[in-house]
């Protein structure tokens, strides 16, 4: 099957760049708002015409702390992690398998190169290598299952996510 200029671009690892991490650690091109094809979102980051409407008004996005700060990343917050990026990790976790405050915490201690160069393999369908879908069970391009280390939050830090992450984290 020949697949389409559209297809190979979003299968892309590539794909997963600095401008597409949101301040609250979410990875944008795991997003089905991202991955879909039509009324497709351009990610959280300020400056994208096709930002949808309850993305513009995200409360973390539009944090008046962050905007102090003048930094990316929630965790540059004098309240980090504040109530609202608990909640929004607490949903990510149980729902999705995937933390905001561990990729943030990731960000700060190894820096967002390396934080990118993880996602790009943590992400990738085993089958057909895709960029997978943090929002579904499978894979979007061929229909195989997510990894288990897709699919679960890391057990050692469920109930630590307040708390910072030590040197000897996988990241």
């Amino acid at each position: 099957m020949k697949k389409t200029v559209k297809q190979a671009r979003q299968k892309s690892p590539d794909l997963i760049k600095r401008v597409m991490i949101a301040p609250c650690g979410m990875n944008c091109t795991l997003c089905i708002g991202y991955r879909r094809d039509k009324n497709r979102c351009g990610g959280c980051v300020p400056g994208g015409a096709s930002t949808p409407n309850y993305t513009r008004k995200c409360i973390i996005r539009n944090c008046n702390e962050l905007k102090k700060a003048r930094r990316p990343y929630c965790f540059d917050c004098d309240i980090y992690p504040c109530k609202r990026l608990k909640q929004l990790d607490k949903r990510y976790r149980t729902k999705y398998g995937m933390s905001m405050i561990e990729n943030l915490e990731s960000i700060r201690q190894s820096g967002i190169r390396k934080f990118i160069s993880a996602e790009r393999k943590r992400w990738i369908c085993r089958q057909c290598g895709s960029i997978v879908c943090v929002h579904r069970p499978d894979c979007l391009f061929c229909g195989l299952q997510k990894s288990p280390s897709q699919r679960r939050f890391k057990p050692d830090l469920r109930a630590k996510t307040q708390e910072p992450r030590t040197q000897n984290s996988e990241f």
